[in-house]
């Protein structure tokens, strides 16, 4: 088993978690923050727009049966990565899309994935997905790590 870890924000973290542990491969995720300035940040924090936080989702999951380039594809699928600092209702830039990337690997593979679906003519705009090294991943408080299946749903608004 080859272990990675790949974060990726999506919008609202609690639809983006539940599809991402959909992927088989894929062994465990976290939601949590990254992206700012602030410390520590807690959910109220990040709402204020004004820490620089992203609502991010932590995958970790097995090399060997799961590609980094398939992951990108699940990211690219769930969301609309031509929106800035919105998906759906919520606005603001804690619900950009950005990819996290862990190694000089990951930040190629999101580039070129990035150029690819430009290219492509598949979004009538171009992708707005920023590509960042992970830095500090701050978890969320305990209430949104797997916050949709705790309350019985399948899924959110996007």
């Amino acid at each position: 088993m080859a272990i990675e870890r790949a974060t990726f924000g999506a919008g609202c973290f609690w639809g983006v978690e539940v599809r991402f542990n959909e992927v088989t491969g894929v062994i465990d995720t976290t939601v949590g923050y990254e992206g700012g300035k602030l410390e520590h940040p807690t959910y109220k924090d990040v709402c204020t727009d004004r820490t620089g936080h992203a609502e991010v989702v932590q995958v970790t999951f097995d090399n060997s049966r799961l590609s980094y380039d398939a992951l990108l594809d699940a990211f690219f699928a769930l969301h609309d990565p031509t929106q800035v600092n919105r998906q759906g209702p919520d606005w603001g830039t804690q619900y950009r899309s950005v990819i996290f990337t862990h190694n000089d690997e990951q930040f190629r593979a999101a580039k070129i994935k990035i150029a690819e679906l430009n290219a492509s003519g598949m979004y009538r705009d171009p992708i707005a997905t920023q590509v960042e090294p992970a830095l500090a991943f701050w978890k969320a408080e305990e209430y949104h790590q797997r916050y949709l299946e705790k309350r019985g749903m399948v899924s959110c608004h996007i």
